[in-house]
């Protein structure tokens, strides 16, 4: 795959060109199976990046229906899922992206439960996912952190590992 379809974005390009492949570290504390982690990242790696973001969708749709009762026919779901379609296609930039993403980050803003903030910020970070690669991860961290959330304490790890491998199965289908 040719470096434009791996990214779309010149910073993630230069740094693909210059350093490779390496795992990310989650920007959130949760807990979590990373094997399963680095064997996301490593299937990720092979895709390019309008089905990276049709992944980060996928993951982050799941968990909408922990958004607060009040969020869960919010208008700004569908903006975001048919902004994010509209950068796959092409037919948008990645500016009008951004633009729409801000305006979808306000669900999380307005959640009033946890679980709510966790799955608002997974689907937020999923739109993100068209303008950078980067956001995939996040995204895909927040879903297990929702995990995380609403487990029992003594499921906590057990349903993180869950929760990645069906994150796995989304992107092995993707390839």
């Amino acid at each position: 795959m040719n470096i434009e379809e791996y990214a779309w974005n010149n910073h993630e390009q230069k740094i693909k060109e210059k350093y490779g492949f390496s795992y990310s570290s989650p920007k959130i504390k949760i807990v979590d199976n990373i094997e399963l982690r680095n064997q996301i990242e490593e299937t990720l790696e092979k895709l390019p990046q309008k089905f990276l973001a049709k992944w980060a969708l996928n993951v982050a749709l799941e968990h909408l229906d922990h958004l607060d009762q009040q969020l869960v026919n919010d208008p700004r779901i569908t903006l975001g899922i048919e902004t994010l379609e509209k950068r796959i296609n092409g037919d948008i930039r990645a500016f009008d992206l951004r633009k729409v993403g801000f305006i979808v980050n306000e669900l999380a803003k307005e959640s009033t439960t946890e679980a709510s903030k966790y799955a608002a910020r997974s689907f937020a970070q999923a739109v993100a996912s068209g303008h950078m690669r980067g956001h995939a991860m996040v995204s895909s961290d927040y879903a297990v952190k929702l995990v995380n959330y609403i487990s029992n304490k003594s499921s906590v790890a057990a349903m993180a590992t869950k929760e990645r491998e069906r994150q796995l199965r989304i992107a092995e289908e993707l390839l």
